[in-house]
C-alpha cells in the first residue's frame, strides 16, 4: 500500500479512507492522525516552546499522579477512537477503526482501555499544545471529535497568547468554555488537590 495523501488541516477529502491497521504499516519515522479515515500529516516537529509548554504541563500532571490509579501519556501516544459505544469499543478490532489521534497529553483513567498499542477508547482528560500547523484542527476538528466521543475535559493551550481554554461535558455536549491566563492556576476538579500552575508553564 503507498503511503496516504498528505493533507494540510484544512482536512480537504484525500482518494480513499485509511484504518488503523493502515495505519500500523507505515513508516514510525513519520507521525499521522486518523480522523474519521481521513489522513493527516503531523510533520513539522514542534517548536522549542510547544515542547517547553508540554514538558511542564505534563511534569505538574504527571507529580500529582505518582500514587494515583489514573495514569499521564505524552505524545506520541495512539488514543483509538471508534465509532461505537464504550463496552463495544474493547471488543473492535483495530481494522475497523478509523480514527486514531496523537493528542499532547492526555489522562487516562480506566485501566482496561490501555494495552501495548495505546489506549482504546475515550481518555478522561485530553489536551492540545497549539501550533500554528496544527490550530485550526485542534479548535474545531478535534473540539467536535472529543465532545463526540465523551472525553470529560478537553483543554487547548495556547503559547502564543499564554491562554488556556478548558471545555467540560455536560451530558454529552460541552458546556461554556473556561479561560486562564498567565499567572492564574487551574483547579482541576476530576482531582482533589491538583492546581496546575500556568505561571510555571508560560513563564
Amino acid at each position: 500500500m503507498g503511503l496516504p495523501v498528505r493533507k494540510s488541516e484544512e482536512g480537504e477529502e484525500g482518494e480513499k479512507e485509511f484504518t488503523y491497521g493502515d495505519y500500523l504499516t507505515w513508516p514510525d519515522e513519520e507521525r499521522w492522525e486518523l480522523i474519521d479515515g481521513a489522513a493527516y500529516d503531523m510533520s513539522p516537529a514542534p517548536s522549542r516552546r510547544h515542547q517547553e509548554v508540554v514538558g511542564e504541563l505534563y511534569r505538574q500532571i504527571s507529580n500529582y499522579l505518582l500514587d494515583k490509579p489514573c495514569q499521564v501519556y505524552i505524545a506520541p501516544f495512539d488514543i483509538r477512537l471508534p465509532d461505537v459505544d464504550e463496552k463495544a469499543a474493547l471488543r473492535i478490532t483495530d481494522e475497523e477503526i478509523e480514527t486514531v489521534v496523537q493528542p499532547d497529553i492526555v489522562v487516562v483513567c480506566e485501566k482496561d482501555k490501555l494495552d501495548e498499542r495505546g489506549c482504546k477508547g475515550s481518555p478522561d482528560i485530553v489536551i492540545e499544545v497549539l501550533s500554528p500547523w496544527t490550530a485550526k484542527k485542534d479548535m474545531i476538528t478535534k473540539y467536535h471529535l472529543y465532545e463526540r466521543h465523551g472525553v470529560k475535559q478537553y483543554w487547548i493551550f495556547d503559547p502564543a497568547i499564554d491562554e488556556v481554554v478548558i471545555f467540560k461535558l455536560k451530558g454529552d455536549k460541552y458546556g461554556e468554555p473556561q479561560e486562564y491566563g498567565k499567572g492564574e492556576k487551574v483547579r482541576v476538579d476530576m482531582f482533589e488537590g491538583l492546581e496546575i500552575d500556568l505561571g510555571t508553564i508560560f513563564g
